[in-house]
């Protein structure tokens, strides 16, 4: 730990360990907002290889992919990936060739991940892979399990996953035990790998990122309003400022997406993560604010479709009363629509699921009419369903409509996400794209210009992304200058009646 603390101060940064809260993130320099605070290459790290999206082993593309001819399991974009794997997949190839096809075909992203996380292990202990500050087994031991936490079912399934381990790599030493409390590791300190648009790409163990941010009561370095952010440039995590960080402050950053009423948020990290997050924002519990914010973003609707109040259960337990009018809203009313809701909701779902578009936008625009009725307008589960719709559209290239629920979308996101956050970025780069398919110049560079002043905080400049979408920028605010001196040369040419 000396030696990560060494590499640590380099970046202007240490770890604290304080009473109560375990191991902490401290800034020795100030950052300021867009600053990379923190970045780390994987451990391990496997793709979200499917039969119909498959990703190379190493740098996470599609496209041309071609398979080991050995294992056929992993897959290579070309000759450098697959030389800089060799070493690992190497050990991987043997113990997967030796497995039956039916056994190579059912392996999970999971099992393959531990899988390498022991063979990179034996790799660096017989010297073949290198070691250095902040990449070894030893921080990966580190790691807090919560093995204690987790319910007999969860620790059944974890020594099952264990002993296929076993049968894979077919070591006489291999510790069962430790196997499946590094499986319960995975599940707290794992990160879903990303692209620049938050599209899945694969998961990945990050020790040093998963160290310093995970302890054992972690109310230390989880904040649902954060002061940095988690995103990743290929398979390396990057964490960033994204509000100025003076000297000796803590890093922040939130597990979990912030958009839901405090008692969500906090059962999300309960069943996760398994604390109790006392940032600010949560401290609020049960406060007059906090049980407003909770009535909006998952309660219902006035009945009076000009009021926009929210409504709380009544003293006699008959409905829900307008905090605004006084309006009642009887209980037999909601369950009726609920009811109703839920089952088109899940038939909505199992339609897309399937990528039968247009019959689940059918089916979703249902949804959204009953939902509309039933919850408030900033309802966080009608945002979700007009997300789906917008998705849906695009699939279908009906920009017209995607641009509609995109558009309907963003006041939300704008009071559920904070000013600099990843996905409000992403959806005004949606809403500029979408205009400019459709040839409405102006809108697009209102729009990629909101995307760029948050993105460029949140992703940096000089990712691919970045540098894609500033061109796009450029080109739109060409093209818009262009459109707006055509119409003005048209003006000076018309002739005086």
């Amino acid at each position: 730990m000396e030696d990560l603390q060494s590499s640590l101060t380099c970046q202007g940064l240490t770890v604290t360990a304080l009473k109560g809260k375990g191991r902490c993130l401290y800034t020795t320099k100030g950052f300021s907002p867009g600053d990379v605070i923190i970045s780390q290459e994987p451990y391990v790290s496997v793709p979200n290889n499917s039969s119909i999206d498959s990703r190379c082993e190493v740098c996470f593309t599609s496209g041309k992919l071609k398979k080991c001819s050995a294992c056929h399991v992993v897959r290579y974009c070309g000759s450098t990936c697959q030389i800089s794997d060799w070493k690992l997949h190497r050990l991987e190839c043997h113990a997967l060739s030796a497995l039956n096809l039916d056994r190579r075909k059912s392996l999970t992203p999971s099992i393959r991940l531990m899988v390498k996380l022991y063979l990179r292990r034996k790799l660096q202990n017989d010297k073949i892979i290198p070691t250095t500050t902040t990449d070894n087994y030893n921080l990966v031991e580190a790691l807090v399990s919560h093995i204690a936490d987790i319910n007999e079912k969860q620790l059944v399934l974890y020594a099952q996953m264990a002993n296929l381990v076993n049968l894979i790599i077919k070591w006489p030493d291999i510790n069962i035990k430790e196997v499946s409390e590094n499986f319960s590791k995975l599940a707290c300190n794992a990160h879903t790998i990303c692209d620049g648009e938050l599209r899945p790409l694969g998961t990945g163990l990050y020790p040093v990122v998963s160290i310093i941010n995970h302890r054992f009561d972690m109310m230390c370095c989880f904040s649902c309003l954060p002061n940095s952010v988690l995103v990743f440039e290929g398979r390396m995590a990057v964490v960033r400022a994204v509000q100025c960080i003076p000297k000796g402050s803590e890093v922040l950053i939130s597990y979990i997406d912030s958009a839901g009423s405090t008692m969500a948020r906090q059962k999300a990290l309960r069943e996760q993560y398994f604390f109790t997050c006392t940032c600010p924002y949560c401290t609020k519990v049960n406060q007059f604010d906090d049980v407003r914010e909770s009535a909006v973003l998952e309660g219902y609707r006035c009945k009076d479709d000009g009021c926009s109040g929210f409504l709380l259960r009544d003293t006699d337990d008959k409905g829900f009363v307008c905090q605004e009018c006084g309006l009642l809203r009887s209980k037999e009313d909601i369950v009726r629509i609920a009811s109703e809701l839920k089952l088109m909701a899940d038939k909505a779902a199992m339609s897309l699921s399937k990528g039968c578009y247009v019959e689940a936008q059918s089916i979703y625009k249902m949804v959204e009419k009953l939902q509309i009725n039933l919850c408030h307008p900033f309802s966080v589960n009608l945002m979700r369903t007009r997300e789906n719709l917008l998705k849906i559209f695009v699939e279908l290239k009906d920009w017209q409509e995607a641009i509609v629920y995109c558009k309907l979308t963003i006041p939300v996101y704008l009071r559920v996400y904070p000013p600099f956050h990843p996905l409000l970025g992403l959806q005004y780069y949606t809403w500029g794209k979408l205009e400019w398919f459709l040839g409405n110049t102006e809108d697009a560079v209102k729009a990629l210009t909101k995307a760029v002043d948050v993105l460029r905080v949140t992703h940096g400049i000089n990712t691919p992304f970045m540098m894609n979408l500033l061109t796009m920028l450029e080109e739109a605010r060409a093209e818009a200058s262009y459109k707006f001196s055509s119409k003005d040369d048209s003006r000076q040419l018309m002739p005086y009646v």
